[in-house]
């Protein structure tokens, strides 16, 4: 595939609290090398069992918001089979469920095809692990 085909992973600190991280800018940084000013796709992916990426507004209370549709969803109790770990941790193993591992989007002259106030993010509820790694993939 040579040039139609480049992949890079990242490391995101994440913490030891549920957060929203916003990945838009590592995405374009990558891109600028990696398309070259090509269209195509790009596939954000990350390796967890216990953590998703999303497509959403950040920075006016949505991110937040996510975090709080998911606690109600999947609250953090005993009811979880899957119990090492924090407390609720089988959560954290649900949550790939409701926001997937990966998302594909497209690539125009290079960029990232956004919407207005699309940004990309990884979403994290696993407050036993503070360090995540992210595949970012073009194909053009």
């Amino acid at each position: 595939m040579g040039d139609r085909f480049r992949s890079r992973v990242i490391d995101v600190a994440t913490g030891s609290a549920e957060t929203v991280h916003d990945l838009t800018a590592e995405c374009a940084a990558f891109l600028r090398e990696a398309a070259a000013g090509r269209d195509g796709l790009l596939n954000v992916f990350v390796p967890h069992a216990t953590a998703g990426v999303a497509v959403i507004e950040t920075g006016a209370g949505s991110d937040d918001d996510l975090l709080a549709a998911l606690r109600d969803l999947l609250p953090a109790d005993d009811r979880w089979r899957h119990r090492h770990g924090a407390p609720g941790h089988g959560r954290d193993h649900v949550l790939p469920a409701l926001v997937p591992p990966h998302a594909t989007l497209p690539v125009l002259g290079g960029a990232l095809e956004l919407g207005t106030w699309q940004s990309v993010v990884l979403v994290d509820t696993n407050r036993d692990n503070p360090r995540r790694q992210v595949r970012l993939s073009f194909l053009g």
